[in-house]
């Protein structure tokens, strides 16, 4: 049995690397214990086994293009048996090529459910991250910070989605699994955790009376709404505070729209109309 241990922060490399002399190696997935760890040792004050040598009687591996892209988001999940799972998929891959085309297998299935996490995890990322303003601009440009919270390691996965949007400052968001900072120039990256930062700025107010205006209590579906907006992102979205009352309130505000008359079009609206 080959003891491996990963830092397991969603690098990819890391995993591919100690995967492939495995595999060139000719050793079986069964035969690897693959483990997460910080050190060189695990909580035992056991050390890593060192990787064999390659089997010269072995012909080189190939691996699907399709097997790369599931394997670059399946790296980032936070699931201790990532590892195992993607070398056996690998291991297996090698003599049936078209495994991964094969959803009901149960290795197949449990990447790609994997794989819809590390998704939704940067999708909820993209839409609950918010930037608070640090000081006076530096050097002519005005510097932001945000904290979040992701389930998975997928900084790194997300943080060109941040660069080519907000281009024009400077900005870092920390989480407890990792960092991402643009200076204008660079995007520096660390998979080190950070811890949550004093973030305070007049931008809450506008999220605030931003959302009590688009919040439309004809409409109000809680569950629905907590699907797309998980209570456990509430603590760091200032808009949030506002959620109890307006769904406590919303049966009354619905009955008060109804009973009100209906308003008349603004001027420019018969305008359109005699010009249509």
């Amino acid at each position: 049995m080959i003891r491996l241990g990963l830092r397991g922060r969603g690098d990819l490399a890391e995993w591919r690397d100690a995967a492939r002399a495995l595999l060139r190696a000719g050793v079986p997935p069964t035969d690897v214990d693959w483990r997460v760890q910080d050190g060189g040792a695990d909580l035992f004050g056991l050390a890593d086994d060192p990787l064999p040598p390659p089997d010269p009687s072995l012909s080189a591996p190939t691996v699907p293009a399709a097997f790369l892209t599931l394997a670059d988001a399946v790296i980032c999940h936070r699931d201790p048996s990532r590892f195992a799972l993607l070398y056996r998929l690998l291991w297996r891959v090698q003599g049936e090529r078209a495994l991964l085309s094969i959803p009901s297998d149960p290795d197949v299935a449990r990447a790609e459910t994997l794989e819809k996490a590390i998704r939704r995890d940067a999708h909820k990322m993209k839409a609950f991250v918010r930037f608070k303003e640090m000081g006076p601009p530096h050097a002519g440009r005005r510097r932001f910070a945000a904290w979040f919270e992701p389930d998975n390691y997928i900084v790194a996965r997300t943080s060109g989605f941040f660069q080519r949007r907000f281009t024009d400052m400077d900005w870092i968001i920390v989480t407890p699994k990792g960092s991402a900072a643009w200076d204008g120039q660079h995007l520096t990256l660390s998979d080190e955790p950070s811890q949550k930062p004093d973030l305070i700025d007049d931008t809450d107010d506008l999220w605030r009376t931003y959302f009590a205006h688009i919040f439309n209590p004809a409409r109000l579906k809680v569950q629905a709404m907590q699907s797309q907006m998980p209570k456990k992102y509430w603590k760091n979205l200032p808009e949030a505070d506002l959620i109890p009352d307006l769904i406590a309130s919303a049966e009354d505000r619905m009955r008060d729209m109804i009973d009100r008359e209906a308003t008349q079009p603004k001027p420019f609206h018969y305008r359109i109309r005699e010009r249509e």
